[in-house]
């Protein structure tokens, strides 16, 4: 891996020194895993039961739990007592998620917030005689966090610790104002002319959820209502928000150190691999080599998901190597490993190393060979293409490294201009760069009419006699036809290219659509069609799959791989925002980076 972290820190790369993976290190890190998810359980139940013990009337009465007389606290600050159970125990069920991903902070924290409840049950059971129950839980949870401390090594984000505490203060410090001055500014409001002391004490008590000193005029307990809530949500603010920068997992910044790509260029070279494969040279993503350098897997981390695309690169007997030391990487710092747009075979490799797969979409792959645009299913794209030459469009099918500097530099100021200010879309299947030098073999087709260009496609290498479709963009007043114009044009030209193979692009759930189209479909079946044709107002779903299958394409299904069910979810969300269609705003990333 080899990218800048939040914290500024940089980190080498992983290199031939990685273990080699054998059976039985898979099936240790299976066992980690199992034992992992039993201590996570355990913390869960335990923290869920600290809450009901706090809160409910019944489980305390049942568990003998009533912390207030176990701790001799007089009734007027028995609710902080249980305000502190129960924020311990909701800390546990939040900490959880960070022993789920094994962070070492989260298991310090979950073992210092087990030692303190251990040890209220343990005076409790002391001095009420019964009670028992919590207190055995609690010390088995201990002693399960304690035996397991060798599997919790996920290293966290670099400057945690004092986002923690800042975010912790600053939140903390502006609820005490903020409580304070509505004090202040009500004097009339207050019994008994409470001295500023007392006024301090009472916003200080207010973010745990505590009554204070103060007492309020009968006309203005709404007053005393206010305080509370908003003492309170600036409390549990600062907590969380204090939480989430001390157990939060890194996320290096998107970067590809140029060793990394001369390798990778080395690899893909070597071996006629996935169509996808030449789009782990994106500069925002890290790699990660198998031992001996001969497979690598590319990715880019975000919100905690290390999301790799495509199959691994290079040699095909490596491909478990690179697979072990990426999931290595992903348990070091605590990221969720997950895969978009791999190939079955690919899938199956993934499979084996404990993922599960979740069949996506389809990919388009033209094959030259057998490509016209004769006969009656090429009807469509035919007239298209006729009707485009009758109105004077032509088009320039070269490879890059044919052009000079200056034809390059105006090539991608065309495509920026014409994209505007959308959005860059594409993450599995886009180089996120434009007639760069780096690419010498991509090819290039544009449209022009009567001397202007209109449209223009760039493709990318696929092996020694293969394209795949890296970028579509078009002037917005140009006919509608140019894309069906430059692909025939591509699809003629390709034998004199020696190009043999063409991907087009990725249609997400293609076999869904089409089996909600065919006769006898059950109500399943159309319901979830239509529901895509839906969603393809926001997304190109329908429109893609509609698109190209008007070229008689073969279709190769395409797979999206997970850990478990429950990760699914951010999965998605993450693919979304890869993908250029939605995630975390700007501002939302800049404030969670600070």
């Amino acid at each position: 891996m080899a990218a800048d972290t939040a914290g500024g820190q940089r980190r080498g790369p992983v290199r031939a020194g990685n273990p080699r993976p054998d059976p039985e290190a898979r099936r240790r890190r299976l066992s980690e895993a199992a034992v992992v998810r039993a201590v996570v359980w355990a913390a869960r139940i335990v923290g869920l039961l600290t809450v009901a013990t706090a809160v409910l009337p019944a489980p305390r009465r049942l568990l003998g739990s009533e912390l207030r007389s176990s701790l001799g606290l007089p009734p007027g600050v028995g609710l902080a007592g249980l305000v502190v159970t129960a924020v311990a125990g909701v800390g546990l069920l939040l900490l959880a998620t960070g022993l789920r991903r094994r962070k070492q902070r989260a298991w310090w924290v979950a073992t210092g917030t087990t030692a303190v409840l251990l040890v209220v049950n343990v005076l409790h059971v002391v001095d009420q005689r019964h009670g028992l129950t919590p207190a055995v839980l609690v010390g088995a949870l201990l002693v399960a966090l304690l035996a397991t401390r060798r599997y919790f090594v996920a290293r966290q984000d670099p400057g945690g610790l004092g986002r923690a505490v800042r975010t912790l203060v600053q939140f903390g410090l502006a609820g005490f104002l903020i409580v304070w001055v509505l004090l202040a500014l009500n004097p009339r409001r207050l019994a008994d002319d409470p001295s500023i002391a007392a006024q301090a004490a009472h916003a200080g008590l207010s973010l745990i959820g505590v009554t204070g000193p103060v007492t309020f005029a009968p006309h203005a307990l709404w007053l005393d209502d206010l305080t509370a809530a908003a003492g309170l949500t600036f409390g549990v603010v600062a907590v969380l928000t204090a939480g989430y920068h001390l157990l939060r997992s890194p996320e290096p910044r998107p970067s590809l150190l140029p060793e990394d790509e001369e390798r990778l260029r080395a690899l893909l070279r070597q071996r006629d691999g996935d169509s996808l494969g030449y789009f782990a040279l994106r500069r925002d993503k890290a790699a990660v080599f198998a031992h001996g350098g001969k497979s690598a897997v590319s990715y880019r981390v975000l919100a905690g998901v290390a999301l790799a695309s495509g199959d691994p690169v290079g040699d095909v007997g490596a491909w478990p190597g690179a697979i072990e030391a990426f999931l290595h990487e992903c348990t070091r710092y605590g990221w969720s490993p997950a895969v978009l747009g791999c190939s079955e075979r690919g899938a199956t490799a993934w499979a084996k190393a404990g993922l599960d797969a979740l069949e996506l979409g389809d990919e388009a792959v033209l094959d030259t060979a057998t490509f016209i645009l004769d006969g009656r299913p090429m009807r469509g794209v035919r007239q298209t293409v006729k009707r485009m030459q009758r109105l004077g469009h032509t088009a320039v099918v070269r490879r890059l490294r044919d052009y000079d500097d200056d034809e390059r530099t105006r090539i991608a100021q065309r495509a920026q201009r014409w994209r505007g200010d959308e959005h860059e879309r594409g993450f599995s299947m886009a180089s996120s760069r434009v007639a760069d030098p780096a690419d010498p073999d991509a090819v290039v087709v544009t449209v022009f009419r009567d001397g202007e260009p209109s449209g223009m496609l760039q493709l990318v290498p696929w092996g020694p006699d293969g394209l795949s479709l890296d970028l579509m963009v078009r002037d917005a007043a140009a006919d509608n036809g140019i894309n069906e114009l430059m692909i025939a044009e591509l699809m003629a030209a390709a034998p004199q290219l020696g190009v043999r193979r063409v991907s087009l692009n990725f249609a997400v759930f293609r076999s869904a659509l089409e089996r909600g189209e065919r006769i006898g479909a059950g109500p399943v079946a159309r319901g979830w069609a239509r529901l895509l044709r839906l969603a393809s107002r926001w997304w190109q779903i329908d429109s893609l799959y509609r698109f190209n299958a008007k070229f008689r394409p073969d279709w190769y299904p395409r797979y999206v791989l997970f850990p478990a069910v429950r990760d699914l979810p951010r999965i998605l969300f993450v693919v979304l925002e890869a993908e250029g269609f939605g995630g975390r705003p700007p501002a939302v990333l800049r404030l969670l980076r600070r």
